[in-house]
């Protein structure tokens, strides 16, 4: 049984993290606003500009993203930033922008998809109404936000002790993951929405809600046809759904599954197996094959990566054209 959260026992912690994205003008806005208070310049890689103030620093990426960080970061948002900049107040007004965030439902979410080493993994979450700002208020934010495994594994205790909340995954060892991959036609996509199903009706199961959020990784809904439902639910899939927070804390537990597994793999291994694909993860998948022989990559490895292929010394596959299932 979860152990229940204290939060509705003690004050809303202040935002200490605050992200969002600005036309160019407001950027130009803001860059001229931090010049005029001789704010401290300083270089980040893929910044327009970055600035250090009282308590605050504030980074603006080429991408159009704000970073607002420290600890006068509600004061910034909302004496200057919204006053001043975008002339928006959001910021403590999710309840008004975004008000199905703070009804019963569930989250769904996934982790493993592009890494070379480890398991897919599939989270749901369900959570009761009012749940969604209590975690907003504990600083909880997406997984791919969160730099440090330490980080995402606290969030995690967090999710699962807080009151009313059902927590289900769904993943296989790599062996049984290779073999369900062949088994869908080689189509990620397909396991993919298989494996959220059954993490879905798990939860559902332990807790039925009326709908439920998930991010769009298909143009068809490859989830509900999977389904198996004691009663009505509705299944809502959009981009950029992790800004819910009920779909951010199930890719919170999502990652946290991901990462103690990759844990267990590592411990085999005999060093931390590396997350992504890339030269370095491939690298060390030379030398997995070189201790435990290529017959046993599939005990670490996702077989159909193009990568894997090259590794094993096999013809890679070719490229499909790219399309949305």
């Amino acid at each position: 049984m979860n152990k229940e959260s204290n939060f509705e026992e003690t004050e809303p912690k202040k935002r200490s993290l605050y992200t969002l994205t600005l036309t160019d003008a407001q950027m130009d806005r803001l860059k001229a606003w931090c010049d005029r208070q001789l704010w401290e310049f300083y270089e980040v890689d893929h910044a327009r500009f970055a600035f250090k103030g009282d308590k605050v620093n504030v980074v603006g990426y080429k991408s159009g993203k704000l970073v607002i960080q420290g600890k006068k970061t509600e004061d910034f948002v909302t004496y200057v930033l919204e006053a001043e900049i975008t002339q928006e107040p959001k910021m403590g007004y999710e309840e008004v922008h975004h008000p199905e965030w703070f009804e019963a439902h569930a989250g769904l979410d996934e982790s493993g998809k592009g890494d070379l080493f480890g398991p897919l993994v599939s989270a749901c979450v369900v959570a009761d109404a009012g749940v969604a700002r209590i975690w907003m208020d504990a600083g909880l934010k997406e997984s791919k936000r969160i730099t440090s495994d330490a980080s995402v594994l606290k969030l995690e205790k967090v999710i699962r002790a807080t009151k009313g909340v059902v927590v289900k995954t769904t993943f296989a060892g790599m062996e049984k993951y290779n073999a369900l991959y062949v088994k869908f036609g080689s189509n990620l996509n397909k396991l993919l929405g298989w494996m959220h199903a059954r993490a879905l009706e798990d939860a559902l199961d332990a807790k039925h809600v009326p709908w439920g959020m998930l991010d769009q990784f298909s143009k068809k809904d490859l989830v509900t046809p999977n389904l198996k439902l004691k009663a009505a639910f509705e299944l809502r899939m959009q981009t950029k759904a992790e800004e819910d927070p009920i779909v951010a804390a199930a890719s919170i537990i999502a990652r946290a599954t991901y990462i103690k597994q990759m844990k267990k793999l590592s411990d085999v291994f005999g060093e931390p197996l590396l997350k992504g694909s890339g030269a370095q993860a491939k690298e060390q998948g030379y030398r997995v094959v070189e201790k435990f022989g290529p017959e046993s990559f599939g005990q670490f490895a996702k077989l159909h990566f193009r990568t894997a292929s090259e590794i094993l010394g096999k013809p890679v596959p070719e490229k499909r054209p790219w399309q949305k299932y």
